[in-house]
């Protein structure tokens, strides 16, 4: 299936501007965050049109960000990634080609970066220092946008590494969180803890009633007919079914680890997880000069 994406609606406060665009092959938004006194703007967990059945890329859907910001006369300053994706590739080495901008992650991606490098036989092509990212960020480190001044919150459980980045009153929480109909994100990736992650969403429910939380995704719970992929702290807070409601960390823990172990892996996992721990590079070539993507057979 071929993704189709396209800028889906815009929210601003006086500062800043949030441009969505939504990826239905992989059920990824993406965001522009712009301060629209400067023109400065941060890309938020573009998207590599990738089909595996015949292995080829494409630039679709990170193309309809940048003409996005060509368009409105834009300066990229970041290109950052919530997490190592599992269920879809980064365009984050074409974006940066074609702005310049940086790309950054939660400084704990050494510690992905460790996991999956031995899972696919790794270590001999890359180390799992993070330099294949331009920054790595850490806990409420400052993130200036323009004449924004955002920072980074660690909010692992989904992965170690995960970060949701917070300009003004909007907070793009990666795999955090879904909408409220929805839930929460899946813990039994390597690395992954249900604890955790309800304690990262208590930091994001300490934040004011009115906040914007920007999801990665959204895959339309039963009975809902639209895509969603903005809602606030209140909302989440009183209406999430998995976490709402004042539930306690061990009722959560309980659900996500029995909700877990039915669910199936994401189907784009394999080419995802090696080229993302990459910051969106694919793995050298071999010797014929052909790059290949690696398919360990019963490892998860």
């Amino acid at each position: 299936m071929q993704a189709t994406t396209a800028p889906v609606t815009q929210s601003k406060t006086s500062a800043a501007k949030v441009t969505a665009f939504f990826d239905q092959a992989t059920f990824t938004f993406s965001y522009v965050v712009e301060d629209v006194e400067t023109k400065q703007c941060v890309i938020i967990d573009s998207v590599l049109d990738f089909d595996y059945a015949s292995g080829s890329t494409s630039f679709a859907a990170a193309d309809k960000i940048l003409h996005f910001i060509e368009n409105n006369k834009l300066q990229v300053q970041w290109i950052l990634e919530t997490h190592v994706h599992a269920d879809h590739i980064s365009a984050a080495p074409y974006l940066k080609e074609r702005t310049g901008a940086s790309i950054g992650i939660g400084s704990l991606v050494t510690d992905v970066q460790l996991t999956f490098s031995k899972a696919f036989n790794a270590q001999g092509d890359m180390r799992c220092e993070g330099e294949q990212f331009c920054k790595l960020f850490v806990d409420n480190e400052t993130i200036q946008l323009g004449n924004i001044t955002g920072y980074a919150m660690h909010t692992p459980g989904h992965t170690p590494a995960c970060m949701s980045y917070v300009f003004g009153d909007a907070v793009f929480v990666g795999d955090t969180l879904f909408m409220p109909d929805y839930g929460t994100a899946r813990c039994d990736f390597p690395g992954g803890d249900a604890a955790e992650l309800y304690q990262s969403i208590q930091k994001i429910f300490s934040l004011a009633d009115q906040t914007r939380l920007f999801m990665c995704h959204d895959y339309k719970a039963p009975g809902r007919d639209e895509f969603a992929y903005q809602t606030s702290v209140a909302e989440q807070r009183e209406h999430n079914v998995h976490v709402g409601q004042h539930a306690t960390q061990s009722q959560f823990v309980k659900m996500r680890s029995e909700r877990d172990s039915t669910l199936k892996m994401p189907q784009l996992i394999l080419p995802a997880v090696q080229v993302n721990i990459r910051a969106g590079n694919m793995p050298p070539a071999d010797d014929n000069g052909q790059i290949y993507l690696k398919i360990p057979v019963n490892l998860f």
